[in-house]
C-alpha cells in the first residue's frame, strides 16, 4: 500500500461491509431484518467474543460448533462469523451478538447453537430466552446493547473497535478509519504539529501517575540523536487489571498506528512493544497485526511514499511487576534483569540503549489516532478541567456486572458501581473501592460521589494507576486487604534498593502480626513511620507507592485496625486467627449435618439435641455454617 488512495479504497469497501454492525438501527426495525439493503455480501453477521475471558469459558468451541451448524444448514455463504475482542461484560461469557438485529446472547452453550441457527438464522425469530436479560423488551423487538445499564453511561474511545471488528483482519480496522491518522500525519503535518495537537488535547498517561503525553513527546523530540525509540508498555501487572490486554486482543492495529505516529513526532524509526508472555492471545494477535501492517506497507520503509521509516518488534516479559516501571522495562528489553535505574537522566534523554525514548502504555496509545482525526478540542471536550478524555477500568470484586468499562473522566464512583456495575450483590452495602492496584489506595463510602480523575484520587489517598477498580462490600476486612497488596509487592520487589526490599517485608510482618491477634497500638506508629521511609527512599515507583494501600486503610478504617489490636476481633469475620464459629442452641435442631460435614470432628452432639463446637479442634473452614439449614451457626 503505497498511497492514501489505496487506503481510501479499502476503507470505502469495508465501510459498507461493517455498516451492518455499526448502524444496525438503519437496517433493522421492530425485530425484523426485512428490507435489509447494504453493501454486505452476507445477510447477517454473528460476532463471537474471542477475548481471554470468553475463550476461557469455551467460546472457541462455540464458534466451531456454530460454523459447523451453519454448514449443515447450507448457510456458510449467507452468515458471516467473526471472532472479535472483548465486549466488556466478561461475567456473561461466552458472548455472541447477531447483527443487524443486535441480539445479545450470553452464557451460550454448545447445545444452544442448533436452536439459535434454526430459529434465528433460518426462521428469523430471535431466541429470547437465551438473550441477556436486560435486552429483552416486552412486546416485539429487543433493547440495543448500548441502552443497557452497563453500556448506557460508557463513552468508548480506546475501546471503540473492541467487540465490533475482527482483530485479525487489517481490512476491518481500515474500514473503521484505521491508518488514516497516520496518513494524515505523514502527508499534511510536521512533527511539531503532531506534538502540539497531543499537548492541546490534554491527554495524560493512562498507565500510572498521569504525566502529560505531549510533554513527554516534546522532551524526546528536542534531544538530538542518531537513533530514537518508541516503546509500548503492555506489561500490565496489577492484580485484577486487564484493560491493555483487551485492547491488544480486540484492536491491535490501533497501537501500531499510534506508535508510528509517535515515531514520526519524535524522529524515531524503531518501536518495541513489551508484552507479558502470560498474554498468549494478545501476543498472537499482535504478531498477526505486525505482519499484516508490514505486508501492506504501513510499517517498514518509506510509509505512504513519504520517506518515513518505522518498524515494530515484540519483546515478551516474564511477568515481573517491576517491569511496568519505565526504566526497568527498558533494561529488560535490552536483555538484562529488569531493574529500575536512577532518574535523572530520564528516558527522553537516555532511555532504551541510552538513546532518547518515549514510553506510553496501550490505553494511552489507543487514544492517539482518534485525537489526530477528530482534533484536540474534541478530546479535550470530554472529562474534567485537568483530566481530559475517557478512562478504561477493569471493574471487579463485589459488584453485579464485572468487566471492562470506559467512562468520561469525572464520572463518580457511585455511577460506576451502582449504575454501570449494577450495584453490590445480595443486598450488601458498599464499603470501599480500591483503585490503582498495589500502588493505589482504598476509597471509602464517604467519597462515593467524588468525580474520578487524577487529582481527585490523589487528594483522597488513592491514584488512577492503570485502571483496576476492585469493589468491596461490608464483608471485606480492610486490614486483610492491605496485607494482600503488601504480600504482592514483597513478592514483586526486585530487591535492588534497601527501602523497598526490606521496608515492604517489615510492613508485611506487622500486618501479619495484627491479623493474627498479636498486634499492639505501637505497631500502627511503626507502619506509618516505615511508610514514610519507603515513599522517600525507594528507587522507583514500586517502592514509593507500596505503602498506599496501608496508609489509605489506616486513614479511613483505623477503627478496624484498633479492633484487631484491642478487641482481638475482625469486624468482617475474615481473619481466621480472630474468628470463632458458634452454634445457637435455640436454633439448632440436632440434625447432625454440621457434625458430618466438619473435616476435623470438632462438632459433637446427639440427634435432635443442640450441638457444640470444640474451639480447640475447629479449623475455622466455615463448612458447617454453609451446610446448616436452620441458620444456627454464626461466626464472631
Amino acid at each position: 500500500m503505497k498511497s492514501l488512495e489505496e487506503l481510501k479504497s479499502i476503507r470505502e469497501r469495508m465501510h459498507e461491509e461493517l455498516k451492518i454492525r455499526y448502524e444496525r438501527e438503519e437496517y433493522y426495525q421492530a425485530g425484523s431484518a426485512e428490507g435489509l439493503e447494504n453493501g454486505s455480501q452476507y445477510r447477517k453477521h454473528v460476532l463471537v467474543c474471542g477475548g481471554t475471558g470468553c475463550t476461557s469459558s469455551g467460546s472457541q468451541k462455540i464458534r466451531e460448533e456454530l460454523e459447523a451448524e451453519l454448514k449443515r444448514n447450507g448457510l456458510e455463504n449467507e452468515i458471516c462469523v467473526i471472532k472479535t475482542g472483548c465486549f466488556g461484560l466478561c461475567a456473561l461469557g461466552p458472548i455472541m451478538i447477531v447483527y443487524p438485529e443486535g441480539a445479545f446472547y450470553s452464557m451460550v452453550k454448545e447445545e444452544d447453537i442448533p436452536e439459535i441457527v434454526e430459529e434465528h438464522l433460518v426462521k428469523g425469530n430471535v431466541v429470547r430466552h437465551l438473550l441477556y436479560d436486560e435486552t429483552v423488551k416486552h412486546g416485539e423487538g429487543i433493547l440495543p446493547l448500548q441502552e443497557t445499564r452497563f453500556y448506557k453511561k460508557q463513552h468508548r474511545v480506546a475501546l471503540r473497535n473492541c467487540g465490533v471488528i475482527s482483530p485479525e483482519k487489517i481490512e476491518e480496522y481500515i474500514g473503521t478509519g484505521g491508518y488514516e491518522a497516520l496518513g494524515k500525519v505523514l502527508t499534511t503535518m510536521k512533527p511539531q504539529d503532531v506534538i502540539q495537537i497531543i499537548l492541546d488535547s490534554g491527554l495524560r498517561g493512562r498507565g500510572g501517575a498521569g504525566f502529560p503525553t505531549g510533554m513527554k513527546w516534546k522532551f524526546a523530540a528536542a534531544n538530538e540523536a542518531d537513533q530514537k525509540y518508541v516503546c509500548c508498555n503492555a506489561d500490565e501487572g496489577d492484580p485484577g487489571a486487564f484493560m491493555d490486554r483487551s485492547v491488544l486482543e480486540g484492536d491491535p492495529h490501533v497501537v501500531l498506528e499510534a506508535m508510528a505516529i509517535a515515531g514520526y513526532a519524535i524522529g524515531a524509526s524503531q518501536g518495541y512493544i513489551y508484552v507479558r508472555a502470560e498474554y498468549p492471545i494478545a501476543v498472537e494477535r499482535l504478531t498477526i497485526a505486525i505482519g499484516q501492517a508490514r505486508a501492506c506497507g504501513l510499517l517498514g520503509k518509506d510509509i505512504f511514499g513519504t520517506g518515513f521509516d518505522f518498524n515494530i518488534e515484540l519483546r515478551l516479559g516474564a511477568g515481573a511487576f517491576v517491569c511496568g516501571e519505565e526504566t526497568a522495562l527498558m533494561t529488560s528489553i535490552e536483555g538484562n534483569r529488569g531493574e529500575p535505574r536512577p532518574r535523572p537522566p530520564f528516558p527522553a534523554l537516555k532511555g532504551l540503549f541510552q538513546k532518547p525514548t518515549i514510553l506510553n502504555n496501550v490505553e494511552t496509545l489507543a487514544n492517539i489516532p482518534q485525537i489526530i482525526l477528530n482534533g484536540a478540542q474534541w478530546f479535550a471536550s470530554m472529562g474534567t478541567e485537568k483530566s481530559k478524555g475517557t478512562k478504561v477500568f477493569a471493574l471487579g470484586g463485589k459488584v453485579e456486572n464485572t468487566g471492562l468499562v470506559e467512562i468520561s473522566m469525572g464520572t463518580t464512583l457511585r455511577e460506576i458501581v451502582e449504575e454501570i456495575g449494577g450495584g453490590i450483590p445480595h443486598g450488601k452495602k458498599f464499603k470501599a473501592a480500591q483503585t490503582g492496584g498495589p500502588s493505589g489506595g482504598c476509597i471509602p463510602a464517604e467519597h462515593f460521589d467524588v468525580p474520578i480523575d487524577y487529582d481527585n484520587l490523589i487528594a483522597i489517598g488513592s491514584m488512577m494507576g492503570s485502571g483496576g477498580l476492585i469493589v468491596m462490600d461490608e464483608d471485606t476486612c480492610m486490614v486483610d486487604i492491605a496485607k494482600f497488596f503488601l504480600e504482592f509487592t514483597v513478592d514483586e520487589s526486585c530487591g535492588k534498593c534497601t527501602p523497598c526490599r526490606v521496608g515492604t517485608r517489615r510492613m508485611l510482618e506487622i500486618l501479619e502480626k495484627i491479623t493474627n491477634g498479636q498486634g499492639t497500638m505501637e505497631d500502627l506508629d511503626k507502619l506509618e513511620e516505615l511508610a514514610e521511609h519507603l515513599k522517600t527512599g525507594s528507587l522507583c515507583a514500586l517502592g514509593q507507592t507500596a505503602p498506599n494501600p496501608v496508609l489509605s486503610t489506616l486513614r479511613y478504617f483505623r477503627d478496624e485496625y484498633i479492633s484487631h489490636i484491642v478487641d482481638k476481633k475482625c469486624p468482617a469475620g475474615v481473619c481466621k486467627a480472630l474468628l470463632s464459629y458458634k452454634i445457637d442452641a435455640d436454633k439448632c435442631k440436632g440434625c447432625t449435618l454440621c457434625a458430618r460435614t466438619c473435616p476435623n470432628d470438632a462438632i459433637t452432639g446427639s440427634v435432635k439435641e443442640p450441638h457444640v463446637i470444640n474451639q480447640d479442634k475447629c479449623v475455622k473452614c466455615g463448612a458447617c455454617m454453609e451446610k446448616c439449614r436452620f441458620g444456627a451457626i454464626y461466626k464472631e
